[in-house]
C-alpha cells in the first residue's frame, strides 16, 4: 500500500516538500563535527576515569550547575536563555527566579511586605497569571510566610524552580542554535 501512495505523487509535489527541510549551513556542519569529536573525547576520559553518572550531581563543581549560574550572571546569555524559555512557554520560570533575587536584597521592611505580595499574586497562587511548579506543601509555607515576610520566605520555592531549570530548561538550551551561535559570536568577538 505505501508503494501505491508513493507512485501517485507526483515529482514537483515531492520538490515542494523538499523545499520545507531546513538544510544545514556549512557552519553548522563544522559546528556539529567538533560538538561531536568534544561528546567523544568526555566519553573517552569518562570511560577511563570514572563511572558514567546515572542521575544528575547536584555538587557544586559539576557542569551543568556552572553553566546555569554562569548564564544567570552573564546578560547576554541571561536575555537568549530568557527568550529560549519564551519559547517553550515557561518564561515564569526565570521570571520568579530573577523576581526572588530581587527579593533577598530588598531592606525596608515595608518594601518586604509589598514585593513578597506581589511574588505570591503574580507566581505561587494557584489563580497566578505565571503559576510556576512547585509543591502544595511549599504554597502553604509561602502563605503562612506572608503574615511576617522574611528574607527567605521563598528561598524554598526557588530553590525547587532552580533545580528544575537546571535539569530540564538548561540542557536543551546549551544545546539550542541561539546558545551555540551566542558562544561562537563571542569567541569571534574575543579574538578581534
Amino acid at each position: 500500500m505505501p508503494k501505491l501512495l508513493f507512485s501517485k505523487m507526483r515529482f514537483y509535489d515531492i520538490m515542494d516538500l523538499m523545499q520545507n527541510v531546513k538544510r544545514p549551513r556549512r557552519i553548522d556542519i563544522v559546528l556539529n563535527r567538533k560538538r561531536h569529536k568534544n561528546d567523544i573525547e568526555c566519553i573517552m576520559v569518562r570511560k577511563t576515569n570514572e563511572p558514567y553518572p546515572t542521575k544528575y550531581s547536584l555538587q557544586p563543581g559539576h557542569k551543568i550547575h556552572q553553566s546555569l549560574e554562569k548564564l544567570l550572571r552573564d546578560k547576554k546569555y541571561l536575555a537568549a536563555f530568557r527568550a529560549f524559555l519564551q519559547s517553550e512557554f515557561s518564561e515564569e520560570n526565570i521570571e520568579f527566579w530573577l523576581a526572588c533575587e530581587d527579593f533577598r536584597v530588598t531592606v525596608s521592611p515595608d518594601d518586604l511586605r509589598w514585593k513578597a505580595e506581589k511574588i505570591y499574586q503574580e507566581f505561587i497562587q494557584p489563580t497566578a497569571c505565571s503559576e510556576v511548579n512547585v509543591d502544595h506543601h511549599i504554597k502553604e509555607k509561602i502563605k503562612k510566610s506572608l503574615e511576617k515576610p522574611s528574607l527567605s520566605c521563598f528561598d524554598e520555592a526557588q530553590k525547587h524552580v532552580y533545580l528544575l531549570m537546571e535539569r530540564d530548561s538548561c540542557p536543551r538550551f546549551l544545546q539550542s542554535d541561539a546558545y551555540l551561535s551566542l558562544k561562537h559570536k563571542s569567541r569571534t568577538l574575543w579574538y578581534i
